[in-house]
C-alpha cells in the first residue's frame, strides 16, 4: 500500500542511489557560473518520518566550486530531501496525497499519529500545497508534463496519482514523481542563475 512505503528501507536506498547519480552528473558538468571544477561538500541531515536508517542515507549531497574566486555552492536535485524541510521528501508527498484521497479511517488525527508529525507542521504543508505551490515557479515548470485532469487545487495528490496510473505500480510512480519534483525545486532555487537552466537541461526535462 502507498501509506506503507515510507517504512520500506530498500526504497530509501533506491532514492539515495538516484541522488548519488544526479550528484555525479552535475559534478561532471562543472560550475554553472565559471565552469570551474565542482568538489563534494556533503553535509549531514536529520530527516524525520521514516524508519531507522544508516547515517550514509542522512547526507545531503552538495557541491562547491573549486575556483577560489567563485566558490559557488550548488545543490543537485534530490529525491530524498525536499528543500530545507526536516521530513523526508517522500513522507511529505505521501501524507499530502493520502489526506487528499481520504481513504476510510485516514482522518487528519490518524495521519498525524501514524507518521509522528507535529500538528502545526502538518497544516503548514496543507497551506503550502493549497495556496503557494500551485502558483510557484516549481509547479509552473512542471505543469506541462501533466494532462488537464491534474487539478491545481488537488496538489500534490493528483500529480502522484497520475504517475502511479502511468507506471502501474505505486513504488515506480512515487519514484518518478519524486524525480520530477526534485528538478522543479532545483529550477525554482536557481531561477535567474546565469545560464544554469540551459546548461543543465532543466527546461527540456519538464
Amino acid at each position: 500500500m502507498l501509506s506503507e512505503l515510507h517504512q520500506k528501507s530498500s526504497f530509501y536506498f533506491l532514492l539515495n542511489q538516484i541522488d548519488t547519480n544526479l550528484s555525479e552528473q552535475y559534478q561532471e558538468m562543472g560550475c554553472p557560473d565559471c565552469d570551474g571544477p565542482l568538489h563534494k561538500a556533503y553535509y549531514d541531515r536529520k530527516p524525520r518520518g521514516g524508519p531507522d536508517l544508516p547515517e550514509e542515507l542522512c547526507i545531503r549531497k552538495s557541491l562547491c566550486c573549486g575556483n577560489r574566486d567563485c566558490r559557488h555552492r550548488l545543490l543537485p536535485p534530490s529525491c530524498l530531501f525536499m528543500g530545507r524541510r526536516v521530513y523526508w521528501g517522500l513522507v511529505i508527498l505521501l501524507i499530502m496525497t493520502i489526506r487528499q484521497n481520504r481513504p476510510e479511517g485516514k482522518n487528519t488525527k490518524r495521519l498525524i499519529d501514524q507518521f509522528g508529525i507535529d500538528r502545526k507542521t502538518f497544516f503548514r504543508w496543507v497551506i503550502y500545497y493549497r495556496d503557494a505551490f500551485p502558483s510557484s515557479v516549481c509547479w509552473r515548470g512542471m505543469r506541462g508534463c501533466f494532462s488537464a485532469t491534474v487539478s491545481n487545487s488537488c496538489l500534490p495528490g493528483d500529480a502522484l496519482d497520475a504517475f502511479i496510473a502511468h507506471a502501474g505500480d505505486s513504488e515506480a510512480g512515487l519514484t518518478n514523481c519524486l524525480k520530477l519534483f526534485s528538478k522543479g525545486q532545483f529550477f525554482q532555487h536557481y531561477q535567474g542563475r546565469k545560464g544554469i537552466t540551459q546548461k543543465m537541461g532543466l527546461r527540456s526535462g519538464f
